[in-house]
């Protein structure tokens, strides 16, 4: 199960979380260098193009860890040192997720009112296959910062992802999933509609309810198409265009529109969709 994963600028992670701006100031410029350098790391090892390059990563990787667990020691009580260094243990060049959730609950318990902290621990939660508790990381941080299109996008994935897990625990009807998971992709494309990302997932979910409106999925597509720049971009989203017409059972207006997809890349797509043309209609 993996979900979106947490958007934060690290160089500005110890200015945005509160209870830095009160530190004397060695603190707060130890705790920046700090950032700083795992900014930098990160960014090293998302643009490595080669195994030799991730390995030329772990000394200083590893140097990293030890000065963030002497910055710990000698600031027991900061906040933010504890989420920027479960941001680096948790990421997948060093895999010590243990480590994090720990560091993590022990921000949560210092501050219980940072919604990226419960955003995170929602996430490591949901991925160990505790769904129904990381819901409630998510509706916190929701619940905390409502503005931020991330934790809404969050619900809405996991409501998706773990549908079954929901529907078993007898806490849930399909109904009430879907409707939760419609409205939690719908904020996030309100609360950011520029991002076309969001907007894609949210008309993308009418696929996941059990009694979509596909009028209102193909005017969202065709509202979508307009947005994109590239020809494939484009043409992905008349795939998209001409599943729904078929659902509607808009069978020639579907076969035309697939006949303006040409791109390459799209063909394994496009033929699946003219082979559900081919199928009989149901009764």
């Amino acid at each position: 199960m993996k979900f979106f994963p947490l958007i934060i600028l690290l160089a500005g992670l110890c200015l945005a979380l509160p209870g830095v701006q009160g530190q004397e100031p060695k603190a707060l410029s130890d705790l920046k260098a700090l950032v700083e350098r795992q900014r930098i790391l990160l960014l090293r090892a998302e643009r490595a193009d080669h195994p030799s390059a991730i390995e030329d990563l772990r000394e200083p990787l590893q140097r990293l860890v030890f000065d963030y667990e002497r910055y710990l020691r000698e600031n027991p009580e900061e906040v933010a040192g504890y989420v920027s260094y479960a941001m680096l243990l948790g990421n997948s060049l060093l895999e010590e997720r243990g480590r994090a959730v720990a560091l993590l609950m022990k921000a949560n318990q210092l501050d219980a009112h940072l919604p990226l902290v419960k955003n995170q621990l929602g996430n490591f939660v949901a991925e160990e296959g505790q769904p129904l508790m990381a819901l409630n990381y998510f509706l916190s941080a929701v619940e905390l910062e409502p503005t931020e299109p991330l934790y809404h996008y969050q619900v809405g994935t996991l409501l998706t992802a773990a549908r079954e897990d929901f529907l078993k625990s007898g806490e849930w009807t399909r109904e009430a999933i879907d409707r939760s998971m419609h409205q939690a992709f719908e904020q996030a494309m309100t609360l950011a509609p520029d991002n076309l990302a969001y907007a894609y997932r949210y008309w993308e979910s009418f696929y996941d309810l059990q009694q979509p409106d596909w009028n209102k999925a193909l005017a969202g597509w065709r509202a979508l198409e307009e947005r994109m720049e590239s020809p494939v971009e484009r043409q992905t989203i008349r795939l998209h265009q001409a599943n729904v017409l078929i659902k509607q059972g808009c069978t020639d207006e579907a076969r035309d529109l697939l006949a303006t997809v040409t791109e390459s890349v799209l063909t394994g797509q496009k033929q699946k969709l003219v082979a559900q043309l081919a199928e009989p209609a149901e009764e």
